[in-house]
């Protein structure tokens, strides 16, 4: 019988991303371009030539302009494309997002929940 071997890989630092049920998180692998470094909470457009993903900037032509996924992990994609994680589904903490240029969360928000994804803003 072999037994199972356990290992530590990195540091878990909680923070408030995820703004509720863990259970309704759907996450799949994406390919993040190249030339970027990234933060957990990105907001990722696609790229509609290619399907590779980007940070969503409100002045971008190539389809990425339109938010589509939130990055479950940092990424250093500076020296060439990189696979990540990212969510399709879930309920994220709007002011833990990191968005890109001239977008705000009230000018993503409803084209979020349409795919699935509710943001969600602390009440004091």
């Amino acid at each position: 019988m072999t037994r199972a071997s356990f290992a530590t890989e990195g540091t878990y630092t909680p923070d408030s991303l995820i703004a509720s049920n863990a259970d309704l998180l759907v996450g799949r692998k994406v390919t993040i371009l190249s030339g970027q470094t990234l933060v957990r909470g990105s907001v990722l457009g696609k790229i509609t030539t290619g399907g590779k993903y980007n940070l969503s900037l409100s002045a971008a032509v190539d389809g990425s302009q339109t938010p589509d996924l939130i990055l479950g992990e940092a990424v250093d994609a500076s020296g060439g494309d990189t696979t990540a994680m990212a969510y399709a589904r879930g309920d994220f903490s709007a002011s833990a997002l990191t968005l890109g240029a001239s977008h705000t969360i009230a000018s993503i928000q409803e084209g979020l929940r349409a795919k699935g994804i509710t943001l969600l803003t602390a009440i004091a």
